[in-house]
């Protein structure tokens, strides 16, 4: 199945595919736009290009395990992503893909404007692989 991985931002939304296989994410944009309504839109073209069958949208609960005003954001931004594009899709808990994306760009050195551009869909990379050991584990291919 074709997943699209979505890290949302305010300012900058990171986008994630994986091969028909589930075996490999990759990074695919970063959707530069502020407004939610654009931002939701070029996604959806985004999905509807790369064949999409299901959208996974990043989940920032807090540590607490809580739902906060931008995990509230998220789930608008998830269901309005229904609505344009007629997928189904999953919250995944994305706490800490941030970090990790850092991290990552940490080792490979990738630094100033180069890693502002990329990060956010480094995060979704993370928050689709997270996602996908997940599928393969449950047996859910």
């Amino acid at each position: 199945m074709r997943i699209m991985g979505v890290d949302f931002g305010d300012a900058r939304t990171g986008l994630a595919v994986c091969d028909k296989d589930e075996l490999l994410a990759s990074p695919l944009t970063v959707v530069q736009e502020r407004d939610r309504e654009r931002c939701a839109q070029a996604v959806a073209e985004a999905a509807k290009a790369q064949k999409a069958e299901l959208l996974v949208v990043g989940h920032p609960k807090n540590m607490n395990n809580t739902i906060g005003e931008r995990a509230e954001a998220c789930q608008a931004f998830a269901e309005r992503l229904h609505e344009l594009t007629g997928l189904d899709y999953v919250l995944w808990d994305e706490r800490c893909t941030t970090v990790s994306a850092h991290q990552y760009l940490n080792v490979t050195n990738t630094r100033g404007k180069k890693r502002k551009a990329v990060v956010d869909a480094v995060a979704a990379v993370i928050i689709l692989e997270s996602y996908l050991a997940y599928r393969k584990h449950q047996g859910a291919n």
